[in-house]
């Protein structure tokens, strides 16, 4: 299934990009607070290294949802880094080693006449659609810059 993530996929600066990466067998780190906000800290860092800017971002209990507007570099660097470091982060806590992420991702670019909120919408929505919350608001983590 990653080759065929892969295949044809094109990363260019100043596009957006909405990314999805699931967990390892969608063990459902997250519902651990501390699991979640290091991934919160691994979307900063991404930021203020000047690698992309996180537009929203919701952290799911088994994978995240990542809105960015990439800056440099490829869409493969930017989530290899990401993964790498938030997998170690991850091991760290949790006092084990191994994979976390499962290979690859799903990344689809945004047109450019496509309301960005809209799609920020549907990512902040996303622990409302899964069952975990009634309203956005009580879910712990997710964030977007329109807010």
């Amino acid at each position: 299934m990653s080759d065929r993530l892969r295949r044809g996929r094109f990363s260019e600066s100043g596009r957006l990009y909405l990314l999805t990466s699931i967990l390892q067998n969608r063990e459902p780190l997250f519902r651990d607070l501390k699991l979640a906000r290091l991934i919160v800290g691994q979307f900063r860092l991404a930021q203020e290294e000047g690698h992309a800017s996180s537009l929203a971002w919701v952290v799911m209990p088994d994978h995240i949802h990542w809105l960015v507007d990439l800056h440099q570099g490829s869409l493969g660097a930017l989530m290899r880094r990401f993964k790498s470091r938030s997998a170690h982060g991850i091991n760290r806590l949790l006092q084990r080693q191994g994979q976390c992420w499962q290979e690859g991702f799903h990344d689809r670019a945004l047109r450019r006449d496509e309301d960005v909120r809209e799609v920020a919408r549907y990512i902040i929505t996303n622990p409302i659609r899964a069952g975990l919350v009634t309203r956005a608001r009580d879910y712990p983590h997710w964030d977007a810059v329109w807010l």
